[in-house]
């Protein structure tokens, strides 16, 4: 089992279970979420590249900042329009 810690006040852990993977991106709805740290977007586009050959359907998506979680209608819209979901960060 993992133990997955959530940094946005969390007061004790939780156990979840993970979600199964699919067998393939082909056709899936992929967003990438640009966290707004510095040349995150430099990973995305590279990613989204290859996401675009492997049959994806890709959607961008970037919080407004990163010292902050990403505002509930950007996870909405992302959790509407989205089966696989990868967020990004770089330094």
């Amino acid at each position: 089992m993992t133990t997955l810690l959530d940094p946005t006040n969390e007061k004790r852990a939780l156990n979840m279970e993970r979600v199964g993977r699919p067998e393939s991106l082909s056709g899936l709805n992929v967003g990438l979420l640009d966290i707004s740290k510095a040349r995150g977007d430099v990973f995305l586009d590279r990613l989204e590249e290859r996401l675009a050959e492997m049959g994806a359907n890709v959607l961008r998506y970037k919080k407004p900042t990163f010292t902050k979680p990403a505002p509930v209608d950007l996870r909405h819209e992302i959790a509407m329009n989205c089966q696989v979901v990868i967020e990004a960060l770089a330094d």
